[in-house]
């Protein structure tokens, strides 16, 4: 058998789907982490860990920075990258978005934890600017119910209760008997860390760079990009004012960073 004939009958057998994302439309690639559930439990304080945070924001700011996004946005052990309608990274095909952003994010945190961590990854599209603002809504109100969720499991297992207690304990609450619960511990939810409620969020802003020009001896301004990390998230509103005025920006559709 000639080699060519091998390597066709081989090549015939790879099965892709030629998926891509539809012209003119947002997307969002968001990637989970992957029994993450066990993997921190494990590993951080619960409710919540700074270092387990600022591992997923540092993958965050990777994530950003590879995939030439607009705006990133982490919380729990979830991070999505909004993408413009420019977008033409690899001829904006599905599979090859997905599957290289999951290699990125498990690449970045495993680098950063010392230990391997895998994550999955799919994509969110939408028509306009509108439909972005309310995905992000969408993220940050699951952030805020997750929080409260989890305030509340943990008060409740490190007061002496089971896994199974603490989640029989807030099947079918309430908000306000959430916050109840908490309240009778000690716990103000309102005066919990920002990031923990509301998650974290990473954008390109620009800031100027003094220096000093050895040749003509004198000193010198430019402007360069750097990504933010803001942990102090405003919310309902406020938010969606924050990231249109992000994301709702003149110039090219999309530029990665130099």
């Amino acid at each position: 058998m000639r080699t060519t004939d091998l390597e066709t009958r081989m090549r015939e057998r790879e099965w892709f789907h030629s998926l891509t994302l539809l012209p003119g439309t947002w997307a969002v690639v968001r990637m989970d982490g992957r029994g993450f559930s066990r993997y921190t439990e494990r590993r951080f304080e619960k409710p919540f860990d700074l270092r387990f945070s600022e591992l997923m924001t540092g993958t965050a700011r990777v994530l950003l920075e590879e995939l030439g996004g607009r705006y990133a946005y982490t919380e729990s052990d979830e991070i999505s990258v909004v993408l413009p309608p420019g977008f033409d990274l690899f001829g904006r095909e599905v599979e090859k978005l997905v599957s290289l952003s999951a290699g990125i994010a498990s690449a970045a945190f495993t680098s950063a934890a010392g230990e391997v961590a895998v994550f999955d990854s799919r994509v969110w599209m939408g028509t306009g600017l509108g439909d972005v603002l309310d995905y992000l809504s969408w993220r940050q109100a699951d952030a805020t119910r997750c929080a409260l969720n989890g305030w509340c499991y943990w008060t409740l297992r490190k007061g002496g209760a089971t896994p199974r207690q603490a989640t029989r304990a807030l099947e079918g609450t309430t908000t306000s008997a959430k916050n109840d619960l908490l309240h009778s511990h000690g716990v103000n939810f309102n005066e919990v860390p920002a990031w923990q409620r509301r998650g974290v969020g990473l954008w390109w802003e620009t800031y100027t760079k003094t220096g000093h020009d050895p040749v003509r001896g004198v000193d010198v301004t430019a402007t360069r990009r750097r990504v933010r990390v803001e942990r102090g998230l405003p919310m309902k509103d406020a938010y969606r004012d924050l990231v249109r005025g992000l994301l709702d920006v003149g110039g090219p559709a999309w530029s990665r960073p130099a």
